[in-house]
């Protein structure tokens, strides 16, 4: 069989690491102003950030059209795949999940002439690519679409993600961070731990002072949440990545991938953001 793997751009990762992978990726659009870009395409996760930067406008982010998946699905067909299975952030982020759902449903039944499987992963970046990058090789292994399913489902139920802001700045200005608009009670230097729950909507964990303070309370929740799979980073820059890389030696000694955090989160959070990817061991 030949299963074929979708997902969007919210798992900042580069095309050419999604193509290696067997993965098909569909960008999200990222506005800045009047200029458009689709997100990991014509623009990448360094070129973003510094825009962000020099931007006095924030930039707004537009999940894929119903048009764009089915583009992506029927070529797939096209090109031979027996079964699709079509994994995207999280429902309470964005509406991408139901945007995949939707072009699948309105394809002419005659089109829909293989297995579908969508998944709300009800996460995001890291928290995805992880799990993506585990059912690549399942794929590649001959796994059929019910077994990549299922894992999919038990590894995303394991997953957490938690994230310190380098400043409340972006939350204030975007307005659209859900449960973490609590953090703006506080409005001195801070830097924010945020986390998405069970259902993937983004809420506030702390607020310590500084983020040596943040990054010692992001390790002792993961101590507390038991044995760990695996670990990944994302981050907007290189210097939190390897800061909070060292903090993470005190509770996981296995490696830690890092990629760079993305528009997705990047426009709503802010520059200096990192977040922490992991998955619990099952009990």
């Amino acid at each position: 069989m030949t299963i074929r793997l979708v997902t969007d751009s919210t798992v900042d990762i580069s095309p050419e690491t999604a193509e290696s992978l067997g993965i098909t990726m569909v960008p999200l659009t990222v506005f800045f102003d009047e200029e458009t870009y689709q997100d990991n395409v014509d623009i990448d996760n360094a070129t973003f950030y510094q825009k962000l930067q020099a931007s006095k406008v924030l930039p707004r982010t537009s999940q894929p059209a119903p048009a764009l998946f089915q583009e992506t699905y029927k070529r797939l067909i096209q090109e031979g795949a027996t079964g699709i299975l079509s994994i995207h952030l999280s429902s309470q982020l964005s509406g991408t999940y139901q945007s995949a759902c939707t072009a699948w449903e309105s394809l002419p039944e005659e089109e829909r002439t293989i297995p579908f499987e969508a998944i709300d992963s009800k996460n995001i970046s890291a928290a995805m690519f992880i799990t993506l990058k585990k059912l690549s090789e399942m794929n590649k292994e001959g796994s059929s679409l019910a077994e990549l399913k299922a894992y999919a489902e038990d590894r995303f139920f394991r997953t957490h993600l938690l994230a310190v802001l380098d400043t409340l700045e972006f939350v204030k200005r975007g307005g659209r961070i859900g449960g973490a608009k609590a953090l703006l009670g506080n409005m001195l230097s801070v830097k924010p731990i945020i986390t998405l729950n069970r259902e993937g909507a983004v809420v506030p964990v702390e607020q310590p002072r500084t983020r040596t303070k943040a990054f010692a309370r992001i390790s002792q929740l993961i101590k507390e949440s038991g044995p760990i799979e695996e670990m990944a980073i994302a981050e907007s820059n290189e210097e939190v990545g390897l800061q909070l890389a060292e903090a993470l030696k005190t509770v996981y000694t296995g490696e830690i991938a890092r990629q760079t955090l993305g528009a997705a989160l990047g426009t709503h959070t802010g520059p200096g953001t990192v977040a922490v990817a992991f998955v619990t061991a099952k009990q």
